[in-house]
């Protein structure tokens, strides 16, 4: 029988995870053999981020695991003044190590540690946001009602949120399909233990939710209506903006 909600990971369980995978998630090309479509993801945030900052920007990477995404906006635009958010203490090291290293006089690397949904964060301070594989550990409808309005809330207006995750479909018919495809992948990728692997630990930790669950949430927030950038599967990749 699947997991309830009440039956996922806690955070200290899913932190405990992550506290011991920092070399693989530091990998630009292996460390996300899971998701489809990393590569893909990777090459339009640094294209986005060309056209949507300057240097000198204010970032925010919320689950920033290894600081991937930072990395990658950085080979665009570059300093930028970026804050770094994950649960993972090892993580945030790794982070900030890599991020400092990458950025250029001028940039600076700030690292909070702690739930997304408690961290303290300045308002208005943002003019982008990347999450990605992180707000599906988002739980019940509350609570992504409640981070989406804190994303808001940090971005300044006009500010863009660019969200890359692990997505259901609300379709069950649909859901069996996409969730065969990824099955395969998973094989190609490592074999029956692998995907068994990766099946156990997402009943354990995630709770996924659909696109048009989160669309309408977003704009109950005051964001604008999304737009989809790219979905392969099980994993989709989005941004949307702050109105004023």
């Amino acid at each position: 029988m699947p997991a309830t909600l009440a039956q996922k990971s806690t955070p200290d369980e899913i932190r405990a995870r992550f506290d011991a995978d920092v070399d693989r998630f530091s990998r630009l090309d292996t460390g996300q053999q899971s998701t489809m479509d990393a590569p893909v993801v990777l090459e339009l945030l640094r294209d986005l981020g060309r056209a949507w900052l300057v240097a000198g920007a204010n970032i925010l990477d919320l689950g920033c695991g290894a600081g991937n995404y930072t990395l990658t906006l950085l080979q665009a635009v570059n300093p930028l003044h970026c804050t770094l958010v994950d649960l993972s203490a090892p993580m945030l090291a790794r982070a900030r190590e890599r991020v400092g290293a990458a950025n250029r006089a001028g940039g600076t690397a700030r690292t909070v540690q702690g739930d997304m949904r408690d961290v303290d964060l300045a308002t208005g301070r943002f003019e982008l946001i990347v999450t990605g594989a992180a707000l599906h550990h988002l739980r019940g409808e509350d609570d992504w009602r409640r981070m989406f309005a804190r994303l808001a809330s940090w971005l300044r207006p006009g500010g863009m949120l660019f969200v890359s995750d692990f997505v259901a479909c609300d379709d069950p018919a649909a859901q069996g399909v996409l969730w065969a495809n990824y099955a395969r992948h998973l094989e190609k990728v490592g074999g029956a233990d692998y995907r068994d692997k990766v099946f156990a630990y997402v009943e354990r930790e995630d709770s996924p939710r659909s696109l048009p669950f989160q669309f309408s949430l977003l704009q109950e927030a005051g964001f604008a209506a999304p737009d989809v950038l790219h979905r392969h599967s099980v994993f989709a990749t989005y941004f949307t903006r702050k109105t004023a």
